[in-house]
C-alpha cells in the first residue's frame, strides 16, 4: 500500500485493491482509520481525537489531490505524494 503523506507521526496510505466510497487509510501508532474523501466521515477504525483532527485538517486542504490519487490507485498507478501538514 503506497504511502501518500506523513506528518506528526501520522501515515496516510491508499490501497490498490480499492472499494467504494473513495477513501484513504490513516495510521497513528497502533490505531488505523479509514476516512471517506468526499465527506471526511470515519468509515472504520479509530484514531485518538487529536490525530483525527489533524487528519481532517490535512484532508480538507488536499481533498482534490486525494481524489486524483484515488483515480490513480483504481487504475493500478502509483499515487502522487501529498504535502504534509505543517
Amino acid at each position: 500500500m503506497p504511502e501518500i503523506s506523513r506528518f506528526y507521526g501520522i501515515i496516510i496510505k491508499m490501497y490498490f485493491d480499492v472499494h467504494h466510497p473513495p477513501h484513504f487509510h490513516a495510521e497513528y501508532g497502533n490505531h488505523e482509520a479509514l476516512v471517506e474523501i468526499n465527506t471526511l466521515a470515519l468509515i472504520a477504525g479509530n484514531l485518538p481525537a487529536r490525530a483525527m483532527g489533524l487528519v481532517t485538517e490535512w484532508a480538507l486542504i488536499h481533498r482534490d489531490e486525494l481524489l486524483k490519487d484515488w483515480e490513480k490507485v483504481k487504475n493500478l498507478e502509483l499515487p502522487d505524494k501529498i504535502e504534509p501538514l505543517s
